[in-house]
């Protein structure tokens, strides 16, 4: 199921528990009729993988997630040849290896008769897809989630580039690799390195920020429905002035989840600031910015 328009994405992400902005619901809606990637920067904790999900949920399409670190290299993020299962076959099959060679005259004549068989066990039924494999070989379009890929390596930033731009991946054992179906692919990152000019080029860029307190409280009432309203009011004025405290980590959007659903836990249904210095450490994750925030504490309500 394809989006009929804006409005449209819309419903669907919140049908799937994402409260998406018109701006989000129509970088969504342009990447699709274009099937061009889509690539997500913004703070952590802001929904940027979430939003992949809820895409994944809303078309009823398999999410399919590959998620990204420093050292990550073509072997874990596209294939596998299953060496174990080579040798069995190997073992299985060495009878036949002497009718092979049977009437060679030399070992260089029973090598190259030997070489001549590779494709054998060079082929689909040894090979095991890793997650980008698989999103181009799904009969069924799929959503593919490249998550944090600002902590790859460049050079494997670089390997993606034929995927973006062309939806496929060459194994040098079996050749170039079309799409059964184009996947819709999202990249998601937290600015913790540039993005190289290439990469961007081949996506349409989205940047989330911190919603809206707006927003945020339709979020956070989306997650529970059931929050009392005057705690939920003071937890997104709280959240918001937190921000503005120059913080080495701010609270995101999941964790104002959280806290809400700390305080709801302890039986809280208006702060105090009693009820904010026992659960600060829900949405405080350095000595630091908890330092910060008691001193401050005035502030926030």
């Amino acid at each position: 199921m394809l989006f009929k328009n804006v409005q449209h994405v819309m419903e669907k992400l919140e049908a799937s528990n994402y409260i998406a902005s018109k701006e989000i619901a129509t970088v969504i809606f342009i990447a699709m009729a274009t099937e061009k990637p889509v690539l997500v920067e913004g703070p952590a904790g802001v929904g940027k993988t979430e939003l992949a999900k809820a895409l994944s949920d809303s078309l009823g399409r398999r999410l399919i997630r590959l998620q990204c670190y420093e050292g990550l290299d073509e072997a874990k993020a596209l294939y596998e040849w299953e060496y174990a299962k080579q040798l069995l076959y190997t073992q299985m099959v060495k009878d036949r290896i002497n009718t092979v060679i049977a009437d060679t005259v030399s070992l260089s004549d029973a090598v190259d008769r030997i070489a001549a068989q590779e494709d054998a066990f060079f082929s689909e039924r040894f090979i095991q897809p890793r997650p980008l494999l698989q999103a181009i070989s799904s009969p069924e379009p799929v959503v593919l989630l490249i998550d944090e890929v600002d902590k790859s390596d460049p050079e494997f930033e670089a390997f993606l580039l034929e995927l973006l731009s062309d939806f496929q991946v060459t194994i040098p054992e079996l050749g170039t690799r079309k799409p059964v179906s184009i996947p819709f692919v999202f990249l998601t990152s937290n600015n913790y390195r540039d993005m190289s000019d290439a990469l961007k080029r081949r996506c349409i860029h989205l940047y989330i920020d911190y919603p809206t307190p707006e927003r945020e409280k339709a979020i956070v009432q989306r997650k529970i429905p059931h929050i009392n309203q005057t705690l939920l009011d003071q937890i997104i004025t709280s959240i918001n002035q937190i921000r503005g405290m120059e913080l080495k980590k701010n609270p995101c959007v999941s964790e104002s989840i959280d806290w809400a659903r700390a305080l709801m836990a302890l039986g809280v249904n208006e702060l105090n600031d009693t009820h904010i210095q026992q659960t600060l450490n829900v949405i405080c994750k350095y000595q630091s910015d908890h330092n910060i925030v008691s001193r401050n504490m005035a502030k926030l309500i």
